[in-house]
């Protein structure tokens, strides 16, 4: 559970802010980690880029676009359109899965997302060809021995993909430093049925795949921890009022977004006072793994169809015999005024490419 340190976004003095964002550009700062992104691309989704495109200690050095909340089609559709309101065109984009591993056919969230995946933005001006990119899904390797041993995967979607790389690509797989995953619901209710979180209710063959095979323990981010990274409308306004004032036009698409998604929250949880931004909690864990706490547990994931389907399970016994299952990282504990904090600092520190 977060801690319940709360910061308002409104005591932040401008010159505080100022002086901040100075000392970021000032600092001597190590390398910026590099992260291949695998993602359906929603609207917490691409917070969780933007916050990338904002920081200066992550280097997104590709995509790869999936079905989940939207199809795969929208949301590569999606990742041009964010290419067209950065510049940015030099990330190689790569077409990922269509559709689960169990064979049937996903369902889209557009009460969630949106009917394009972004709120009420529909980017019927992009001119995009699906074709061009969409079964390319090998450049994974290309990427991943580019930045052997130094790269890192954050995956905020749909399991398949990451799945199917590590049956295709077990030895290249083997080159990735890190995993962070947003999905699993342990010692919570799940938020697609009363007891599977929606990356893992997606397809759950995925899921077990994924922990089956990793070479290295998955740092898992589930809703345990997602569900209390709440940006409150009044925190949306403030950030949305600096983008106007410094007529920045990225940033300026966060506060329609995120408005939508907390419309759905409102009505899914009456007593809810913000938007869960689950994938950018993810993103804010993976610029620095030390900032969560994280308990290492044999983990699997229900399969048989029935009212268990997509349950992540976690052992968390205090036993010695405990199931033998492959053990990862369960996000257990964050700071949220820390989240809070260093979350809009980087969203108003401008672009940092």
């Amino acid at each position: 559970m977060a801690q319940s340190t709360v910061i308002d976004m409104n005591h932040i003095s401008p010159s505080l802010l100022c002086r901040i964002q100075e000392e970021r550009k000032c600092a001597s700062l190590p390398d910026k980690k590099k992260v291949l992104v695998f993602s359906d691309f929603g609207i917490d989704d691409i917070v969780a880029v933007l916050y990338a495109y904002y920081s200066d200690t992550i280097e997104i050095v590709g995509i790869v676009s999936d079905y989940g909340n939207v199809s795969r089609e929208a949301a590569l559709k999606n990742v041009k359109y964010l290419q067209s309101l950065t510049g940015i065109t030099d990330i190689p984009v790569i077409g990922g899965a269509v559709s689960a591993l169990t064979g049937t056919q996903p369902q889209f969230y557009p009460e969630v997302h949106g009917v394009a995946g972004l709120g009420p933005i529909i980017p019927d001006e992009i001119d995009f060809d699906p074709s061009d990119i969409s079964e390319n899904f090998y450049e994974i390797k290309e990427i991943i021995n580019q930045y052997a041993g130094e790269i890192y995967i954050y995956s905020a979607g749909r399991l398949s993909s990451l799945a199917t790389a590590f049956v295709l690509y077990p030895e290249t797989m083997k080159k990735v430093k890190e995993f962070y995953v947003m999905g699993g619901a342990f010692l919570v209710p799940g938020n697609v049925t009363p007891v599977a979180e929606a990356n893992f209710y997606g397809d759950p063959y995925a899921a077990n795949i994924l922990l089956q095979l990793s070479p290295k323990k998955i740092h898992l981010i589930p809703l345990d921890v997602t569900m209390f990274a709440i940006i409150t409308p009044a925190m949306i306004d403030r950030l949305h009022d600096f983008y106007v004032k410094s007529n920045d036009k990225v940033g300026q698409i966060i506060k329609p977004m995120v408005d939508y998604y907390y419309e759905f929250y409102k009505k899914t949880y009456p007593d809810i006072s913000g938007s869960p931004l689950h994938d950018l909690l993810a993103m804010w864990a993976l610029a620095d793994g030390d900032k969560m706490v994280f308990e290492e547990v044999p983990i699997r994931v229900a399969v048989n169809t029935g009212c268990t389907f997509g349950e992540s399970i976690g052992d968390f016994r205090k036993s010695p015999d405990k199931a033998p299952w492959p053990v990862h990282k369960i996000a257990k504990q964050f700071h949220y005024g820390q989240f809070i904090s260093e979350v809009f600092t980087t969203l108003q520190s401008g672009p940092s490419r």
